[in-house]
């Protein structure tokens, strides 16, 4: 019996549909015996197997929420085959205040697994999601966007396969999840992850995961939603979760590599000369940072280290030096 502060009275042994909510215990001045509730709702109908789908980790990250949250809706035990966990805003702190970290102690929680029992909320929620959680999952699915200061188109996000069943598990999930993009790791994963993150939780369990990047700006994004909505609907269709469900044509996705970060090293209001997609050339000047506050100054041009195209794009037009402007991938060359 994994030793955890939080409780609930969800039986996730049940058959049938449960909601109710993780309850992190949380003593303040207006509420001595208080608690934190992260919504949580659990579908269960014979055998099958276990899949997680979480949202919400960063607060500020919404398009994973709707869509978590409607199939906790709108989903019914006679649906599902197997069972299904569904946690839409799993950092609830956060994600109540619409903040990638917690409010209550700056926890970021994806840089903060494995956790704490005995740490901060965030610590403790960390350590629930991978000592309690994952040991009852065989997949996962965790939906990011890139918050207020990022934009992604939508992008699944998976590590390498350790063995060829975890391949074919893998695929098997981007294949279903369709969406247009997948940046593809090409190192880490597996149980000996040192990961600070979700996946890392999961792969660190056995548990086969993908993560997703959908949209961000501080927005929802209509295309990216509809295309997350679709997305997981076939993920639960493939896994065999969804009998039901009539899945339309594959659109086919693009896999890339990640090449690194862009950054600002001069404060101003930056100007992108590159939108999502795009193709980039070493050397090529793909964005300009202006400084109004300067009379007569030049704007600070931004220059590509790299050759390949726009994965992420800054969505702030301020930035202080050590701010993201872009992310650069290259078409993916192993997987």
């Amino acid at each position: 019996m994994i030793a955890t502060p939080i409780a609930t009275d969800v039986d996730f042994d049940a058959q049938g549909k449960q909601q109710g909510y993780l309850r992190v215990p949380h003593s303040v001045h207006r509420s001595a015996y208080g608690w934190l509730p992260i919504p949580i709702t659990v579908i269960r109908n014979g055998d099958g197997p276990t899949l997680v789908i979480t949202a919400g980790v960063h607060g500020d990250e919404y398009e994973g929420q709707i869509a978590v949250a409607e199939l906790a809706r709108d989903l019914q035990p006679e649906d599902i085959r197997g069972r299904l966990i569904l946690l839409p805003m799993l950092n609830f702190p956060a994600a109540e205040a619409g903040t990638r970290v917690s409010p209550l102690d700056e926890g970021n929680l994806n840089r903060l697994f494995p956790g704490d029992p005995k740490g901060s909320p965030s610590e403790i929620i960390a350590h629930w999601h991978e000592e309690v959680l994952m040991p009852l999952a065989d997949y996962a699915v965790d939906l990011h966007s890139g918050g207020s200061s990022l934009l992604y188109p939508a992008t699944l996000l998976r590590g390498p396969a350790h063995s060829p069943e975890e391949a074919e598990a893998l695929a098997r999930l981007q294949e279903a999840f369709d969406l247009p993009y997948a940046w593809v790791f090409t190192s880490g994963g597996g149980r000996g992850s040192t990961a600070r993150t979700a996946m890392g939780a999961a792969n660190r369990k056995g548990v086969v995961n993908v993560m997703a990047e959908l949209g961000g700006a501080g927005a929802v994004t209509p295309d990216v939603l509809a295309l997350t909505r679709r997305g997981l609907r076939r993920i639960l269709h493939g896994l065999g979760m969804l009998p039901g469900y009539t899945k339309d044509a594959a659109r086919g996705t693009r896999e890339l590599n990640a090449l690194g970060s862009i950054y600002a090293y001069e404060p101003g209001l930056f100007e992108p000369l590159k939108d999502i997609g795009a193709s980039v050339a070493e050397g090529e000047t793909i964005a300009h940072i202006h400084h109004p506050e300067t009379p007569g100054r030049m704007p600070t041009e931004v220059v590509s280290p790299f050759t390949g195209l726009v994965l992420c794009l800054r969505a702030m037009a301020q930035v202080r030096r050590g701010d993201a402007l872009y992310q650069i991938a290259k078409e993916a060359t192993s997987a």
